[in-house]
């Protein structure tokens, strides 16, 4: 499993109400919420972000509250990753259970820059920074939730599971 894009670069304590403001709340729709993801922080992102695109952030991405909207919103728009220095515990395991891939790597996110061309794979846990070409070595998820991850979310993939 492996992504390739260009990185939006955010700070350290990005929380999930600037991931998705609650004032869309209102909607469960995926798609609707999507065209509001990052807003406050960057207004841009959702008209510049491509399938395959990487978020790169500081420490403790994702803190705030434990809606599951936020890394849903983050996979929607399209980005292939999200690589910060750590991540709060309840968007790790939300990010895991909607799939979206995730790495700490807080070498990666120093030495990433906004708008480099970065390549990830998630097997081996490789981030390629290929506008500078620089390596970066992230532990990879074991197996097993890489599977999660490959079948699009925990319930997915039990649901997969089960019709084997």
């Amino acid at each position: 499993m492996n992504t390739k894009g260009k990185v939006f670069k955010y700070p350290d304590n990005v929380d999930t109400d600037v991931i998705i403001p609650a004032r869309y709340l209102n909607t469960s729709d995926a798609q609707e919420l999507s065209k509001h993801c990052m807003e406050d922080i960057d207004a841009e992102f959702v008209k510049k972000v491509n399938k395959g695109d990487v978020m790169v952030a500081g420490w403790n991405f994702g803190c705030g509250s434990s809606r599951e909207h936020a890394p849903l919103v983050i996979k929607t728009c399209g980005t292939g990753c999200v690589i910060a220095k750590s991540f709060a515990r309840i968007f790790y395991r939300n990010a895991i259970n909607i799939g979206l891939p995730i790495l700490e790597c807080p070498e990666a996110a120093d030495g990433i820059s906004a708008g480099d061309e970065v390549s990830v794979d998630f097997d081996t846990g490789v981030i390629t920074d290929i506008t500078t070409q620089k390596s970066y070595q992230a532990q990879p998820f074991p197996e097993f939730i890489q599977n999660i991850i490959r079948a699009g979310g925990l319930l997915k993939s039990l649901k997969s599971e089960a019709e084997k």
